[in-house]
């Protein structure tokens, strides 16, 4: 189990055809066989798990498991009560033709917010925010579940320590693949 600072620019895949930069090339002196728990889109930055334990893997990511995933939002537009509550509804994206689950969100700073999903739908809170006429400026995953960032720099990784997999293990218990 590793926890990585995805930087910008990184593609989280295990390979490119069309050789661009993937989080595979920064965790490549790790010998064992990676794979991304999800993922953070080439524009985002933040919090990546990766394992080569499978099965934990589906239940982290089934959106009906629950387990929150926590971002820090920088947006084009002074960030108001009204968004926010907008956000924590759910808003209806077109595209997908899918309304968003139900969400925690709070202001923290004049264009800054924090949400915490558990769904994982393609460029999630993006597609909300362009829903509400908001453009997503900076986006950054801080923490997954029990993991938090901390103050691991872009491109560096660690090794999750046996606690915290313990835990991440006690709170996929009773979730489905």
């Amino acid at each position: 189990y590793i926890m990585l600072h995805k930087p910008r620019g990184y593609l989280t895949t295990r390979s490119d055809d069309r050789g661009r930069k993937t989080v595979m090339d920064l965790v490549s002196d790790v010998p064992a066989m990676l794979r991304p728990v999800g993922r953070l889109d080439k524009d985002s930055e933040g919090l990546l798990l990766m394992t080569n334990q499978g099965d934990i893997v589906n239940k982290i990511l089934r959106g009906g498991n629950n387990h929150e995933k926590e971002y820090a939002v920088a947006v084009n537009h002074p960030v108001t009560e009204e968004f926010l509550q907008k956000m924590r509804e759910g808003v209806w994206i077109e595209d997908l033709a899918v309304k968003t689950k139900p969400c925690k969100a709070w202001k923290t700073g004049p264009y800054t917010f924090h949400i915490i999903l558990t769904q994982g739908l393609n460029r999630q809170i993006r597609r909300m925010c362009r829903a509400l006429d908001f453009h997503v400026k900076h986006l950054k995953r801080v923490r997954i579940m029990n993991i938090t960032l901390g103050g691991l720099e872009r491109g560096q990784y660690r090794e999750l320590t046996e606690a915290e997999v313990a835990e991440i293990r006690r709170l996929v218990k009773d979730s489905t693949n």
